[in-house]
């Protein structure tokens, strides 16, 4: 049982682990050097995908918009560019059109880098991209990103984490210890009396074997 609630509580983790990696924000410095639009069929895969634009076309196969990017090593950065509106994760973007033009602008200028905040996973194999969110020039690759947003998050999670622990250790201590108690209580009264119903049917067993053996013995004389 033990085996059982440390495996559960490990996936339980994990999952929750992955869901706030894909969801919360993570930032690239990148260079863009350009942007597109492909028809992409998102119906196998429709959960790491946003909903269409308002006013489009509802079908899970639809024009997508790109942005393209290169690390500073030179390799590949694909973000994909989808309005989340009202829906999860909650960035409210209603503005993927603005961020392709602002990507276009700055794909026309030499040795500028920005910052892209995304959320998601690249999954080559899936052909599943990050979402770009917004986008801001910094001084360099090098620049020391900050993520202040992570940091207050995980702070209040943990504050609220701690808190609902302390409640229910507090409610364990004063409405479940006591009746946990009484029932141990129990338990004990119950195991004492069975043990003495049991020594006095075994002596009962005994006087009556004891007086078995003297009439067998009389009985043979």
């Amino acid at each position: 049982m033990r085996i059982l609630k440390r495996v559960f509580t490990g996936v339980v983790l994990i999952i929750a682990v992955g869901i706030l990696h894909y969801t919360l924000p993570a930032r690239d410095i990148v260079k863009i050097v350009g942007t597109d639009v492909k028809r992409m069929d998102v119906g196998q895969y429709a959960w790491f995908w946003a909903s269409p634009d308002s006013g489009t076309n509802a079908n899970l196969t639809r024009d997508v918009r790109f942005v393209n990017a290169i690390w500073p090593d030179g390799s590949a950065r694909v973000y994909r560019n989808e309005d989340t509106e009202w829906n999860w994760p909650p960035y409210f973007k209603f503005d993927s059109g603005n961020l392709t033009a602002q990507a276009q602008g700055i794909a026309k200028e030499d040795d500028i880098w920005v910052a892209v905040t995304h959320y998601g996973w690249r999954i080559k194999l899936l052909s599943i991209f990050p979402n770009a969110v917004a986008m801001k020039q910094v001084s360099g690759p090098d620049q020391l990103l900050i993520p202040w947003f992570n940091i207050v998050f995980f702070g209040l999670l943990a504050g609220v984490l701690f808190v609902t622990w302390r409640m229910l250790r507090r409610f364990k201590r004063r409405r479940i210890d006591p009746i946990t108690q009484q029932i141990e209580g129990a338990s004990d009264t119950v195991s004492d009396y069975a043990n003495a119903a049991r020594d006095d049917l075994e002596k009962r067993q005994n006087a009556v074997m004891r007086s078995w053996r003297r009439w067998f013995g009389t009985a043979k004389k």
